[in-house]
């Protein structure tokens, strides 16, 4: 119970935070993609090129938290808390197309450099650093970046826009006292590949939860371990760790203890696991307490290593 309060309380920052720095995102959003084609800067265009999918990032995880919050029903057991890893999956996808994007943008620049108005583009795009300050200042003091995945996404965006706007601040400067026109398309380039990191990762990290791979701060020999320090219980077997979504981790696992348990001695002996999991990062649990009688002849004694040779046994 202890848990789920956190859980909630942590979700209602989240939720309140992605709506105030979505309100601010996509404000300055249309001023700088404006001012982009005012002054004719690739690095601007760019940069609001990726405050809109910011936005978009910022809405989607604001859907994925409200939807998240319906209760679990016959349909879904679970609730619709996965949603959350669909969204961060998606901004990922989105960084990658965006980054491809300014790309092929920045090479028909190199070959055919435009007249860029270089003041205007260095105001704008100071404008915009400070706005992409202050939303990350936002997201690091009200949301959980760390451990949600929706929320790593959406700041993750943000922090290469900030990069996005360093980039077109020294591109602006380079324009303004050399003339390098060039400038402007390799401050966009720098920007997409900041862009293609961060969509790569989130992606990642995504798939990984949605593949049910054992989450990152889980340590699954720890935790085999906890059960085979717990006195009654002789080995553990059909083990799996995942995540239901960022930070609400679950396991199922059988458990072979003495036959002579009683009733009452089982219920302890559960208790205790349960006890011992929770402060290993594991929130949801199934176990199945079974004795060496309920296995089948070549599964004994089974460890979880039997799980990546594709053995599973009920």
């Amino acid at each position: 119970m202890g848990h789920e309060h956190g859980h909630d309380h942590t979700h209602g920052a989240n939720k309140k935070t992605l709506m105030i720095s979505f309100m601010i995102i996509t404000g300055y959003m249309i001023i700088e993609a404006i001012g982009g084609f005012m002054t004719n800067s690739l690095a601007l265009l760019s940069d609001a090129a990726h405050m809109l999918s910011d936005s978009i990032s910022l809405g989607i995880a604001l859907l994925a938290f409200t939807l998240g919050e319906k209760a679990a029903n016959h349909s879904k057991t679970f609730g619709y808390k996965r949603f959350e890893i669909l969204a961060a999956g998606l901004n990922g996808v989105t960084l990658i197309i965006i980054a491809i994007y300014i790309f092929y943008e920045a090479i028909q620049r190199f070959q055919h450099p435009p007249e860029v108005a270089s003041t205007g583009m260095l105001v704008i795009a100071t404008i915009g650093l400070l706005v992409n300050i202050l939303v990350a200042w936002i997201m690091l003091r009200g949301g959980d970046v760390e451990e949600n995945l929706n929320m790593r996404g959406a700041y993750l965006h943000v922090i290469s826009d900030m990069l996005g706007s360093i980039g077109a601040i020294i591109a602006a400067l380079l324009i303004i006292f050399f003339g390098w026109s060039w400038a402007d398309p390799l401050a966009s380039v720098i920007v997409a590949a900041l862009i293609l990191r961060s969509g790569y990762y989130v992606t990642k990290s995504s798939l990984h939860v949605l593949m049910e791979g054992t989450p990152q701060n889980i340590d699954v020999d720890d935790v085999v371990q906890s059960f085979q320090n717990t006195k009654g219980i002789h080995s553990v077997h059909d083990l799996h760790v995942w995540s239901i979504t960022s930070g609400l981790n679950a396991l199922s696992c059988h458990a072979v203890v003495d036959e002579q348990l009683s009733i009452a001695e089982s219920e302890r002996l559960l208790r205790q696991v349960e006890h011992d999991l929770e402060h290993k990062n594991i929130h949801h649990m199934t176990i199945q307490l079974e004795t060496a009688a309920h296995l089948h002849d070549n599964s004994i004694l089974c460890k979880v290593k039997a799980e990546s040779s594709g053995n599973h046994h009920h």
